[in-house]
């Protein structure tokens, strides 16, 4: 051997040393639900993070070990995420939004031994105790007490040394939202974590820096908040975070720590939008938002743009750590029109390195990255599932594929566009309609606050699209002004056969339309002219 190089294993608790060390005084920034609001910064985190890992193994927990949170967004679960790691243990974020039946799931099938929670929370925790049946250990973050989460590390002195391991150990885990049958647990790993938060903080993902001032919307129990906790230590970003997703709370905050960037699903702007409308205020220091969760609609990037804001779309899934594509303006970007910006914007983003696509037809071949030949989305690399938390069998092909659930097509410049979920597209006359592209172009139309297309049984095409609608508050917006905005932008087959207002959407536990209970619940919908 002529040399060779150090061989360091790529270990979360890197992340946390490395921004305790070079950027201990960047600040962390927490509203609670009680109004309360806290101040820390990288090298506290870290400092509290090793008093958590003392307390945890005074738990007698240890290497391996689930440790779980059921919490919105604030410094204190930060500091349980890289306690529990830094133990050798697996940090569990538990999804409070979940049915009573799935949480007591997860929580048995993870076999958390310790709980840290919100006492907003506080009457779900006490209803499912005694259904959780390995959780020895209950604590609640904002508790000022004796029994409370800041008593219990401040009796610790943070004297301890990080557990090491091989890198490929697990260090978190994350289950999906399970629309249909029991959730999935997918097993983040040091290693896969590591290259994950390299790919985000590049300039083509959420572009960070210590110069960065980040408010994630997007809650810490949803795909590991994006991995933006452990990018943000690794770029030393300061990082503003709120338990509430009040836009009069997001938007003081935004202005008062003159916020830089910003993550979170569409809804969470359609409801900063409505207090911009009627206060005047909006955020004044945004360099950039990324939207991800479902597609943001084009007359809602085209209003943030608007703003003097870099808008880039995010694709990816729990399975996915969560990074799959990113948004990133290319080369001739300033000669394109305001149109050909806004397409491009819209479509999910390019591939960043890590990763790879492909699209598939329905006899397995693969398509080419025409932007036109749609099929089934298929990803692969470091930081994408293999098998989930005790499957019995890989969730991948021979060859690392994993299929996404989603329906794509690949454009020759290397975007991805998702034009629908696999069991969403709505089939018409053999061709098919995404109901994705018909929401989105929906919710354009003025007055028209929220929009779902299912496909409705026709004896003539097998399916056609109806179109439920949310009006915006004092709106009285017609079937005929919606049909006539639509016909700008979608083909005319394309055309909702009828539309329907309804007072509500149902939505996932992330926030997603529930698609399977308006099927279900249109499932004996007869369309006037079938």
């Amino acid at each position: 051997m002529l040399g060779g190089m150090q061989d360091f294993e790529l270990r979360v608790p890197r992340l946390i040393d490395h921004a305790a060390r070079e950027h201990g005084t960047r600040e962390i920034v927490s509203v609670y639900a009680d109004g309360q609001e806290t101040r820390t910064n990288w090298a506290g985190i870290s400092r509290d993070a090793r008093k958590l890992c003392q307390a945890l193994e005074r738990f007698g927990c240890g290497k391996g070990d689930r440790i779980a949170t059921l919490a919105m967004n604030h410094s204190r679960h930060l500091v349980a995420w890289y306690g529990a790691i830094g133990i050798g243990g697996v940090i569990h974020t538990i999804n409070p939004r979940l049915f009573d039946e799935q949480l007591v799931y997860i929580a048995n099938h993870a076999e958390d031994r310790v709980l840290f929670y919100d006492k907003q929370f506080q009457s779900l925790v006490d209803r499912l105790k005694p259904q959780w049946t390995s959780i020895e250990h209950y604590v609640a973050f904002d508790d000022d007490g004796p029994d409370g989460f800041e008593a219990l590390i401040a009796a610790e002195d943070g004297d301890y040394v990080w557990v090491e391991g091989p890198e490929r150990d697990p260090c978190m885990l994350c289950y999906t939202s399970g629309t249909t049958g029991n959730p999935k647990g997918v097993l983040y790993e040091h290693r896969s974590t590591i290259i994950h938060a390299m790919a985000e903080v590049a300039p083509w993902v959420f572009n960070l820096s210590a110069n960065a001032v980040v408010l994630p919307i997007v809650p810490m129990f949803h795909a590991a908040s994006w991995g933006l906790p452990y990018a943000g230590a690794m770029s030393g970003a300061k990082f503003v975070y709120s338990a509430v997703n009040d836009p009069k709370v997001l938007c003081r905050l935004m202005n008062d720590e003159k916020v830089t960037h910003s993550a979170g699903v569409p809804t969470v702007w359609l409801s900063m939008f409505q207090h911009m409308d009627a206060t005047g205020e909006e955020p004044r220091h945004l360099q950039q938002v990324t939207i991800g969760g479902s597609a943001a609609p084009r007359a809602m990037i085209e209003r943030i743009m608007g703003m003097g804001v870099v808008v880039k779309h995010l694709w990816g899934m729990t399975e996915t750590s969560p990074i799959g594509t990113a948004g990133f303006p290319p080369p001739h970007w300033d000669e394109m029109t305001l149109g050909e910006q806004l397409d491009l914007v819209s479509r999910q983003g390019s591939i960043p390195f890590g990763v790879e696509l492909r699209v598939l037809d329905d006899e397995d071949r693969e398509q080419p990255r025409d932007g036109v030949s749609s099929g089934r989305l298929q990803i692969r690399g470091p930081w994408v599932v293999k098998r989930y938390f005790k499957a019995d069998a890989d969730a991948v092909d021979a060859d690392n594929w994993f299929d996404t659930g989603d329906v794509a097509v690949l454009h020759p410049d290397g975007t991805m566009q998702i034009t629908d979920r696999a069991k969403d597209v709505i089939k018409s006359g053999g061709e098919w309609i995404s109901s994705v592209e018909l929401e989105n172009a929906a919710i354009g139309c003025a007055g028209v606050g929220e929009a779902a297309a299912i496909g409705i049984y026709h004896p003539k095409w097998d399916e056609r699209p109806l179109l439920l609608v949310v009006r915006k508050p004092g709106s009285n917006v017609t079937p005929d002004e919606i049909t006539a905005h639509l016909s700008n932008h979608v083909a005319k087959w394309w055309l909702p056969d009828e539309i329907v207002f309804v007072d509500d959407l149902p939505h996932t536990a992330t926030g997603k339309l529930l698609k399977t209970e308006l099927r279900a619940r249109f499932k004996d919908y007869k369309l006037a002219a079938a």
